[in-house]
C-alpha cells in the first residue's frame, strides 16, 4: 500500500511528530511511505534516518498566492505517484490535500488524524469533512465524541490510541534512579518525593498548579518535594510566578532533553495537569516507565489513567485537590510501586506500538476500499 503522510510542523512538533515517527518506524515494512513535511522540522530530520521511508519537503501555507502554487505542485505529485492513502495530521495540509485531490481520477483516500481538542465547527472544517475525508482517526474517545457531533460524522471515525515504545521506556533500576537524581538535584534525602513532567512548560500543561499546591504545604513537608519539568525554558512570567511562591529551590527545569528516560528515572510520580488535552504521549510514556501518574480530568487524560489504579485524576485547575493528594502521598497513603506496576501493564496492553500499527492499518484498508467504491460509482 502506497501512503503519503503530511505534517505541518516546522519545529519540535510535540506529540504530532512523535505520532508520525512511531507510525513510520512501526509500519515501514508493510507500507510504502512517503513523508512530505517542512524540512526545518524535527519530523523531517528524524524521518530521514528511517530505512525505507522517502522524505520530501512539503509546505502548507495559508497565504493564497503562496498556497495556490503549493497545491498545484501537490496535485501533480499525486497524479505521478498514485498513492492509495494520503494521511494528513493538521488543518493546513488537510486543506491542501483536499484541493489537490479534487477531480483527480485516481485520487488517494484521505485519512485525517485529529490530535487535539480544538473545535471542528468552522467553515473550513465543514468543507474538509464533506469533500476531503474518507476516514477520520481520533486519538481518544473524547476526540471521537467531538467528531461525531460535527460534519465528520459522515465519515467512519475510529479511535486509534497512541503507540508507546515499551522496549525503549522501561522502569528504572535503583542505580539508574540514584544517578538521575544526582544529575538533576545533587544529594537528596531518601524520603524526597520527586514529581516529573516530560509534557513541556507551556502554561496549558498545568505544571504551575502543582508548584502552587506544593507552596501551600507546611515548610517541613515542602522540603520533601522536588518538581522536575522538562521542555523549552519557561518564559519570564512563569519564572516570576515560581519566585513569587518561593519555590525556586523546589523546581528544576532541565530544558529540552534528548532522552526523557533520565527525567523519568529521577521521578517517583509523573504528572500531566493540562487545562486541555487529547491523548497525551507524555502521560503514557510516564506510565510506561513504571511511574504512577497524576493527571487532570481534561480531554482524554482520564482514559489513560485509572483513578486509584495507575495514578490519580484530579479536577482541572483544582489546586486544593492537588494539595490534598500531596499530603496523602507524603504520608505514604499509597503504594507507589503497585500503582507504577499497574501503569506499566496498562500501557503494554492498551498503548503498544503493535496495536497502534494494526489499528491504523485497518483504517487504511477500509479507507482504500471506500475510495475504490466511490470511484467505481463515479465511473458507472
Amino acid at each position: 500500500m502506497k501512503v503519503l503522510i503530511t505534517d505541518i510542523h516546522h519545529g519540535n512538533g510535540g506529540g504530532h511528530v512523535t505520532y508520525v515517527l512511531s507510525l513510520l518506524r512501526e509500519m515501514s515494512n508493510r507500507c510504502e511511505f512517503t513523508l512530505a513535511a517542512p524540512p526545518t522540522g524535527r519530523l523531517y530530520q528524524e524521518a530521514s534516518r528511517i530505512p525505507n521511508v522517502r522524505v520530501l519537503p512539503g509546505l502548507y501555507t495559508s497565504r493564497i498566492f503562496t498556497a495556490l502554487p503549493e497545491i498545484w505542485r501537490l496535485r501533480q505529485f499525486l497524479k505521478a505517484n498514485r498513492f492509495d492513502i494520503a494521511h494528513c495530521n493538521g488543518g493546513a495540509d488537510h486543506r491542501h490535500l483536499m484541493a489537490a485531490s479534487f477531480g483527480l481520477r485516481e485520487a488517494p483516500a484521505i485519512v485525517w488524524t485529529k490530535h487535539n481538542t480544538n473545535k471542528v465547527d468552522s467553515f473550513g472544517h465543514r468543507l474538509r469533512a464533506r469533500f476531503g475525508t474518507q476516514s477520520a482517526i481520533a486519538v481518544c474517545e473524547f476526540v471521537q465524541r467531538q467528531l461525531q457531533q460535527s460534519g465528520y460524522a459522515r465519515a467512519p471515525i475510529t479511535v486509534v490510541r497512541n503507540g508507546i515504545d515499551v522496549s525503549y521506556l522501561q522502569p528504572s533500576s535503583r542505580a539508574q534512579r540514584t544517578q538521575a537524581r544526582q544529575q538533576f538535584f545533587g544529594d537528596l534525602p531518601d524520603n524526597t518525593l520527586v514529581f516529573g513532567s516530560i509534557g513541556g512548560t507551556d502554561l496549558n500543561k498545568g505544571w504551575l498548579l502543582l508548584v502552587e499546591a506544593v507552596s501551600l504545604l507546611a515548610p517541613e513537608q515542602r522540603q520533601r518535594i522536588r518538581i522536575l519539568v522538562a521542555g523549552d525554558p519557561p518564559n519570564e512570567a512563569m519564572k516570576a510566578r515560581v519566585r513569587e511562591l518561593n519555590m525556586e529551590q523546589s523546581v528544576t527545569f532541565p530544558g529540552l532533553v534528548s532522552d526523557v528516560r533520565h527525567v523519568l528515572a529521577a521521578s517517583d510520580v509523573g504528572f500531566v495537569l493540562s487545562y486541555r488535552e487529547a491523548a497525551s504521549y507524555a502521560s503514557c510514556e510516564t506510565m510506561a516507565a513504571g511511574l504512577p501518574t497524576l493527571v487532570s480530568a481534561a480531554g482524554g487524560l482520564p482514559e489513560n489513567v485509572r483513578h486509584g489504579v495507575d495514578g490519580w485524576v484530579v479536577p482541572v485547575g483544582d489546586v486544593q485537590a492537588l494539595h490534598a493528594y500531596l499530603q496523602q502521598l507524603l504520608n505514604d497513603k499509597f503504594c507507589l510501586r503497585t500503582l507504577g506496576s499497574n501503569a506499566r501493564q496498562r500501557v503494554e496492553q492498551e498503548f503498544s506500538l503493535s496495536k497502534f500499527a494494526a489499528d491504523t492499518e485497518v483504517v487504511y484498508r477500509r479507507a482504500k476500499a471506500q475510495r475504490f467504491k466511490e470511484r467505481q460509482t463515479t465511473l458507472a
